[in-house]
């Protein structure tokens, strides 16, 4: 059955391809985005789109009055760096603009809302890989936002039946990528290759991600507003789903698989390790594929060249 569906953020990497994804399942999408950082030609072009601030009242009226049964909520401040530098910003930008969407949605009676966390964030330094149920320690600002909005979605649920579900991603490349974003390594990399230039590997190279391909996240998303929720259990952990690979990758391994599926030998260059990066990330969705049906199914390989075919798709 068709859905009313609106994505925040749905001009940006990631909430571009949720647009996409919600469309080819016959939904009806609305696009909201204030193109801070998204790209008007990311937006699909059967959405209805909106340039709006999230925690403007012009976007909370559209909320109230959009009759929608789902919200994918996607936009956000994500830049580490700048949380770590303005953590008032980052809380702006990622509480306060979450509460008035969350608002709009109780007013609205909106039936299911899918929020976009992050797992590398939410867990911390901790030896992974991880559970749902892992502790939870934030080492940034930023971390401490996404962990407290799940705070915030669970709260919305118990006092007004939300069904809130919390995605948390691992480290999502893709098609899209902005190069010049602080958590888009492949993109990075994929440029620096497409312009013939060195790849820069900040430490030894042995620190780990778990890498998943943006159109299984976008997947992840769809499932997520139809499949049957978990009974509220009295922690944030309840409806909040790993969507990752449980696989970790170094950089220097992604550094030789991102060349090898651009076919060229590059020079790759050292500089000092970054001061707070985390050292190794991984995260099981054992629980996202029996709950929500949703497990990957595009291996690294296979997403680095795709991606890679954008990439250079674009500079030409």
């Amino acid at each position: 059955m068709k859905r009313r569906v609106l994505v925040t953020g749905g001009a940006g990497f990631i909430g571009s391809h949720v647009a996409d994804a919600f469309l080819a399942a016959g939904d009806d999408v609305t696009v909201v985005d204030n193109l801070s950082r998204g790209r008007p030609a990311n937006v699909p072009k059967r959405a209805e789109f909106r340039q709006l601030d999230l925690g403007s009242q012009e976007a909370r009226e559209l909320v109230e009055g959009g009759r929608f049964e789902v919200i994918a909520h996607l936009a956000a401040q994500v830049d580490v760096r700048v949380s770590v530098a303005d953590p008032v910003f980052d809380a702006e930008e990622n509480l306060l603009a979450l509460l008035n969407l969350l608002e709009g949605a109780r007013a609205a009676g909106t039936r299911r809302l899918i929020f976009s966390s992050s797992g590398g964030v939410v867990y911390g330094e901790r030896r992974p890989p991880h559970l749902e149920t892992a502790p939870k320690l934030p080492v940034s600002p930023y971390g401490v936002s996404k962990l407290a909005a799940e705070h915030y979605l669970a709260c919305y649920g118990l006092l007004y039946g939300l069904e809130a579900v919390a995605l948390r991603y691992a480290n999502v490349y893709g098609p899209r990528q902005d190069p010049h974003g602080e958590a888009g390594v492949v993109a990075i990399f994929g440029s620096r290759l497409r312009a013939g230039k060195a790849l820069t590997i900040f430490g030894d190279g042995a620190q780990t991600r778990d890498y998943v391909f943006v159109m299984d996240v976008a997947r992840a998303n769809v499932l997520a507003a139809g499949a049957p929720l978990p009974a509220p259990d009295g922690t944030i952990d309840a409806r909040a789903f790993n969507i990752g690979t449980g696989i970790e990758t170094s950089v220097a391994d992604l550094a030789a698989a991102m060349a090898a599926a651009a076919g060229v030998a590059p020079q790759v260059d050292h500089a000092p390790a970054r001061t707070g990066e985390l050292q190794a990330s991984a995260l099981l969705a054992g629980k996202a594929e029996r709950v929500l049906g949703w497990k990957p199914q595009v291996g690294l390989a296979e997403g680095l060249k795709a991606t890679y075919e954008w990439i250079r798709g674009e500079a030409s």
